[in-house]
């Protein structure tokens, strides 16, 4: 096979971005890339983004899809940042448009703002089928987390974005506007009924307590006989409910407000206001 996966891991954000390439033709994708944000000082800066950029430069790549695996709460997308640098489309899950009707009334969007996922692209759907060079890929709709997450099978490889976790973490969580955690189980289980040698990469390791590093790939055998609330055997009303009760005891991601308000808009920032400034607003009291 001529995949070959590189990984970089932002700690901010305990997020992993990918680059996939094709050796044989050298195109490659990026997967959930980061744009770096303090919210402290509203700054955005490229430093993750330009280590993608950097290492496709360096590989002689060609960039042609830009993959975001949903809406992320957690990280800014650096997708249009990487895109006006090194081209490519940017693509995203049909169902962004379920998720920019939900976030356009919670921050009060401008008249003007598209739902139906006009920011990006490509919109997949489920069962779509798509190259990255030699490299065949397949697009698995698997919401929960949000109602337009997306797993890419490419090859033997499943880019699963929140979905799972490393099997000592778990699952995401379904608590967010749009989530459910009944759709998340059916959606694992899904992936779960993969291959048992296909790969699980994901987008986040948080390092599960007792263990001492950072990870982020597996299998489906070690997440089917592993993975700490959803290994064979595990119902769904038991699923159902240790997510429900464990989604209330979480804090919102820090990065949550921001975040949205960007990756809803395929990584770019608001348009700027009559003083040249974009905003993000902070909803009071919404959430």
């Amino acid at each position: 096979m001529s995949m070959h996966i590189e990984s970089f891991f932002d700690e901010q954000t305990f997020t992993v971005s990918y680059v996939v390439s094709d050796s044989d033709s050298k195109i490659c994708a990026v997967i959930d890339s980061v744009l770096d944000f303090d919210p402290a000082s509203g700054r955005t800066s490229h430093n993750s983004a330009d280590k993608v950029i950097e290492y496709v430069r360096r590989e002689g790549l060609k960039l042609e899809l830009i993959l975001e695996t949903h809406a992320h709460a957690d990280h800014l997308s650096g997708g249009h940042y990487i895109q006006s640098v090194l081209g490519g489309k940017i693509a995203i899950g049909e169902h962004i448009a379920d998720v920019q009707s939900i976030f356009r009334d919670v921050f009060n969007l401008e008249r003007e703002f598209n739902i139906k996922g006009e920011q990006f692209d490509i919109l997949f759907k489920e069962g779509d089928t798509f190259k990255i060079g030699t490299l065949n890929a397949k697009v698995m709709h698997t919401p929960g987390h949000t109602p337009a997450c997306l797993t890419y099978l490419i090859e033997d490889a499943a880019f699963v974005g929140d979905t799972l976790f490393q099997p000592d973490y778990g699952s995401a969580r379904a608590d967010f506007p749009g989530g459910d955690a009944r759709n998340l189980y059916r959606s694992m289980r899904k992936i779960l009924s993969l291959p048992a040698d296909t790969r699980i990469f994901t987008c986040h390791d948080y390092k599960a307590e007792g263990r001492d590093h950072f990870e982020w790939e597996s299998t489906v055998r070690q997440q089917r006989e592993k993975n700490i609330h959803v290994h064979d055997g595990v119902s769904e009303e038991e699923f159902v409910a240790m997510r429900t009760a464990r989604d209330k005891t979480l804090d919102m991601p820090r990065l949550i407000l921001p975040s949205i308000q960007v990756n809803i808009r395929a990584g770019e920032l608001p348009p700027a206001e009559d003083n040249g400034t974009s905003y993000l607003k902070i909803p009071v009291d919404a959430l």
